[in-house]
């Protein structure tokens, strides 16, 4: 499935450089969620990006840990795996969004592009499932997965609170707690293994 996500999304991201209307109608736009009623646009800027750098990250970093996750998820759930692991990025979407969706209902300037809430949670249900494995951070520096996640986890909240920049913390966040959490909602036995893994 990780595979079949990166083609859809580079597909309509590239599609987007082009077409700014494709843009304006997708992108996240909390003010148009609320008082329009376009829920559509919750789901549908995970699948447009800035510019390609952007896209490129977001698509490598998928690759990277999505294929991981999918093996852990069939490992974890058996046949239920495929169908559980976009119930991980759809929700990771979804869920990444609520910030964005409470703070920005009444700004109608404000918009949001990007699959980085859903690859978030992507990268923190491998890490769920090995804690211990290294991260190549800027892809040199080797980090256990487990200090990589609480450091990300609080740079992204300073972050959000100093709203300083023009990147999506809350989404980074938000979307990183869901995939940390949603295999522990699917089966909590599973929370006790990573405990066990950890020590």
């Amino acid at each position: 499935m990780t595979i079949i996500i990166i083609i859809i999304t580079s597909l309509v991201s590239i599609l987007a450089f082009s077409q700014q209307d494709v843009m304006g109608r997708l992108q996240f736009n909390a003010y148009q969620v609320v008082h329009r009623k376009e829920y559509f646009r919750i789901f549908t800027h995970a699948f447009l990006h800035a510019n390609w750098e952007h896209l490129l990250i977001n698509m490598i970093v998928l690759w990277s840990f999505g294929t991981a996750v999918e093996h852990y998820y069939y490992l974890n759930f058996g046949s239920r795996g495929t169908y559980l692991y976009l119930v991980l990025y759809f929700g990771g979407i979804l869920f990444s969004s609520l910030g964005g969706l409470i703070k920005q209902k009444n700004n109608y300037y404000y918009n949001a592009v990007g699959a980085s809430g859903a690859v978030s949670a992507v990268v923190f249900s491998a890490i769920f499932f090995a804690p211990w494995n290294k991260i190549y951070f800027f892809g040199l520096l080797p980090i256990p997965g487990v200090v990589f996640a609480v450091l990300y986890l609080v740079y992204s909240y300073q972050m959000s609170k100093r709203n300083v920049d023009n990147v999506g913390h809350d989404a980074h966040f938000l979307g990183a707690i869901f995939g940390f959490i949603l295999p522990i909602i699917i089966r909590p036995s599973l929370f006790i293994e990573f405990i066990n893994n950890l020590f």
